[in-house]
């Protein structure tokens, strides 16, 4: 990995725990929490469309779903109070994780399979991040002209998405064999 892969990495990393941070610490105080001890989190969805992404609803209501609107803003609500604390602590461990691995000055990069899936997780939560702000949907990513404002946040989606891939790739081929 080249020095500016890894300074670039880290920095991304690094703004995204930031994000999730902020989130973590506008968290309402609870009364049960305080008791029992159970963190609890946020009931409704993030403002943020970035974090909206990191941190999508549980349940996804179909247009012939049976369950009521509000019932499942209700479920959603429930669901996201009870386990967005967990969500947050796996994805801050994982991008941790991955700066703890990922070389100062650039070079070789070892990592042990639980390492690997780290870097996996922390680097598809930084592809969720930028494709928010590129605007990318369900068919993927456009292609941006050379001279648009975002051409270079686009070429860092894509090194992420070659990155990913060799992890995803390196893994597989250590458990087939």
């Amino acid at each position: 990995m080249a020095a500016h892969e890894a300074a670039l990495l880290k920095h991304l990393v690094t703004a995204m725990i930031g994000l999730l941070d902020q989130r973590e610490s506008s968290s309402p105080s609870d009364e049960l929490e305080e008791i029992t001890g159970i963190k609890t989190g946020h009931s409704q969805r993030p403002g943020d469309p970035t974090l909206g992404r990191l941190l999508p609803d549980f349940y996804k209501r179909d247009v012939d779903d049976p369950l009521p609107l509000d019932a499942s803003e209700t479920l959603n609500a429930a669901l996201r109070s009870l386990h967005e604390p967990e969500i947050i602590d796996a994805k801050r461990v994982a991008a941790r994780q991955l700066l703890d691995t990922v070389p100062d000055n650039g070079g070789r990069v070892e990592l042990t399979e639980e390492a690997a899936n780290a870097w996996i997780a922390a680097v598809n939560d930084l592809r969720l991040t930028l494709g928010v702000m590129l605007e990318i949907g369900p068919q993927g990513p456009q292609r941006l002209p050379a001279d648009h404002p975002l051409a270079a946040h686009f070429d860092v989606y894509q090194w992420l998405t070659v990155l990913q891939e060799y992890l995803v790739v390196v893994l597989m081929g250590a458990r087939s064999s």
